[in-house]
C-alpha cells in the first residue's frame, strides 16, 4: 500500500504549533477591503488556532 499524500492545499494554509495545536490564518483579507472597518482588518491580520471541531479533518488532510 502506498504511502498517504499530504493535501497540498491544506500544506500551505495551516502550520502546526509546538504544543501540536493547528493554526490558520483568517478568511475576508483579500479583497473589497474599503467596506471594511480598521478594526476588523486589523483583526482579521493575525493568525487564530483551528476550532476543536475541525481539526479531526485538518489533521487528516496533513498526514503524511
Amino acid at each position: 500500500m502506498p504511502k498517504m499524500k499530504t493535501k497540498s492545499g491544506a500544506k500551505k494554509r495551516f502550520s502546526i504549533t509546538g504544543t501540536g495545536k493547528i493554526k490558520r490564518k483568517h478568511a475576508y483579507k483579500s479583497h473589497i477591503l474599503t467596506k471594511k472597518s480598521k478594526k476588523r482588518k486589523r483583526n482579521l491580520t493575525y493568525d487564530t488556532i483551528v476550532d476543536k471541531a475541525d481539526e479531526k479533518n485538518v489533521r487528516e488532510m496533513l498526514r503524511k
